[in-house]
């Protein structure tokens, strides 16, 4: 069974960031906006794919792999941010063609958090990303980063 959950990811796309000045502290209100590009390519007949994301000093990049026999993908993320590291899988799965959820434990500045992201807003020219933390074990989620990546070009033959 071909897996077509990321199909629309590979190709080149403008990136619009709100991003809280702050994610550690969930009473933050103050945002900053800025603009990426992120170029990803699909690998192993579906079953996997990486995306590269730049912006103005800083760096990063994705690496998604499918499990059928789980069905489950694990997200990977590594960045300039914490560089030389990849960071704990977050993991989850599409519950519909434009909507997906993957979630993981992490550490960051040695403060425990639950990290979620979901998918929305699938489309062939358009995606909506939300990075989220709890600081409460999962019963609050606070929304901390949103990107809206619109289609620049399709991926290279």
């Amino acid at each position: 069974m071909p897996v077509t959950d990321f199909n629309f990811l590979p190709g080149t796309w403008h990136v619009a960031n709100r991003r809280l000045v702050n994610l550690l502290d969930p009473g933050c209100a103050e945002w900053e906006e800025f603009e990426a590009t992120s170029e990803a390519r699909a690998m192993l007949d579906g079953f996997g794919n990486v995306d590269h994301f730049r912006t103005a000093g800083y760096e990063g990049f994705s690496l998604r792999l499918y499990d059928p026999e789980a069905d489950l993908w694990r997200i990977w993320w590594s960045s300039t941010g914490r560089p030389g590291r990849l960071d704990p899988p977050v993991e989850g799965r599409f519950s519909a063609p434009d909507r997906a959820r993957f979630e993981c434990e992490d550490v960051l500045d040695g403060v425990p958090i639950l990290m979620r992201f979901d998918w929305s807003e699938i489309t062939e020219a358009s995606a909506r990303w939300e990075q989220s933390f709890s600081f409460d074990d999962g019963a609050t989620y606070t929304p901390n980063w949103v990107m809206l990546l619109t289609r620049v070009s399709a991926p290279s033959a």
